[in-house]
C-alpha cells in the first residue's frame, strides 16, 4: 500500500504540473518550462521505473519469466531520467541567477524558444551520455554473447562509476552551490539597498519585482536542497559498493535507490506548498473547469507569473 501510494503521488502530482503548465498560456514562462522538464522526468520515473523497481524490491523471487529482462531494461531508464533531472535543476539555478542579476535583460533575452532549445539539448546530451554509459563499458559484447535472457543486469567498471560520479553529481553540485551563493549574495544586496517603504511611487513596481525574484529564488532553493539530499546517499552508496562490495554497502545502496525514487514524488508536493499558481491550476483541473474558466484565470495567474 505504501509503494502504491508513492507511485500514485509521483505520477498524478507530476502529471498535474505538466497539464497546468502546458494548458494555461499564462504559465508559459522560461522558468516554468524548466520546471516542466523536471516534472516530465519525474513523471517518467513514476510511470516506467517505479512499478518494476518496487515489484522486485517487495518480492525479488517472484517468477515473472521473460518480463525480468524488460524490468532490467526499463530500470536502466532511471539513470537517464536522473541525469535530466539533475541538469534541469542546474538550469533552474542558472535561470534564477540571470533573472535576479539582470532582470530587465532577462525579460528580453530569455525567451520561451531559447529555453525550449536549451531543454532539448539537455535531454539529447543526457540520452547520448547514458547510451555510452550503458554500451561502451564492455556490456555490449557481453549482451551479444549472452543471447539468452539469463542475467540482464548492467555492470559498470570502477572507471565509469568514478566518471559518472563527477559528471552527474560533483560538477552539477558544485555549479548549483556556486550559483545559489551568488544568488543569495545578490538578494542580500538588494535587501540592504532597496527598501520598499523608502522608495517613491515610480519605483514600487521594480521593488515588487525584486521581492518576487527573491521569493522565487528561496522557493527553488528548497527544491534544490531536497533534490541534493535525496541524491547524495545514492551516489555515495554506488561509489562505496564498487570499491567495497560488502553486504552492508549493498543494503545501503538498495535503500538509497528507494530514496532517489521518492524524490520524484516530493517535488509536486513542494510545488503545491509554495506555488499558488499550481494550487489554483490543480483546483481548476480537479473540478473539471480547466477550459471553461481559462479566460477568468488570466488575471489570477498573471499576478503570480
Amino acid at each position: 500500500m505504501c509503494v502504491a501510494a508513492v507511485i500514485f503521488v509521483t505520477v498524478s502530482g507530476n502529471l498535474l504540473v505538466i497539464i497546468s503548465i502546458c494548458h494555461f498560456k499564462q504559465l508559459h514562462t522560461p522558468t516554468n518550462f524548466i520546471l516542466l522538464s523536471l516534472a516530465m522526468a519525474d513523471f517518467l520515473v513514476g510511470a516506467t521505473v517505479m512499478p518494476f523497481y518496487f515489484i522486485e524490491l517487495v518480492d525479488p523471487y517472484w517468477c515473472i519469466g521473460g518480463l525480468n529482462c524488460i524490468m532490467k531494461s526499463v530500470s536502466s531508464f532511471l539513470t537517464y531520467a536522473t541525469c535530466v533531472s539533475i541538469y534541469s535543476v542546474v538550469l533552474i539555478a542558472v535561470d534564477r541567477l540571470f533573472a535576479i542579476s539582470n532582470p530587465f535583460l532577462y525579460s528580453t533575452k530569455m525567451t520561451v524558444k531559447l529555453t525550449m532549445r536549451v531543454i532539448s539539448i539537455v535531454w539529447l546530451c543526457a540520452l547520448v551520455y547514458n547510451t555510452m554509459l550503458r554500451y561502451c563499458n564492455g556490456n555490449l559484447n557481453y549482451m551479444m554473447r549472452n543471447t539468452q535472457c539469463v542475467d540482464c543486469s548492467i555492470s559498470l567498471s570502477q572507471e565509469w562509476v568514478t566518471a559518472d560520479f563527477f559528471v552527474i553529481f560533483v560538477v552539477p553540485l558544485t555549479t548549483i552551490i556556486l550559483i545559489y551563493l551568488k544568488i543569495f549574495a545578490i538578494a542580500k544586496k538588494h535587501a540592504n539597498n532597496i527598501t520598499c517603504a523608502r522608495k517613491q511611487q515610480s519605483d514600487s513596481k521594480k521593488c515588487n519585482a525584486m521581492a518576487s525574484e527573491r521569493k522565487a529564488a528561496k522557493t527553488l532553493s528548497i527544491i534544490v536542497a531536497v533534490f541534493l539530499l535525496c541524491l547524495l546517499p545514492y551516489f555515495i552508496s554506488v561509489v562505496l559498493y564498487v570499491y567495497f562490495s560488502k553486504p552492508s554497502v549493498y543494503l545501503s545502496l538498495v535503500h538509497s535507490v528507494s530514496i532517489l525514487h521518492i524524490n520524484s514524488a516530493i517535488n509536486p508536493i513542494i510545488y503545491a506548498l509554495f506555488y499558488s499558481w499550481f494550487q489554483k491550476s490543480v483546483k481548476l483541473i480537479l473540478t473539471l473547469r480547466i477550459c471553461a474558466t481559462e479566460s477568468s484565470l488570466m488575471n489570477v495567474l498573471a499576478k503570480e507569473t
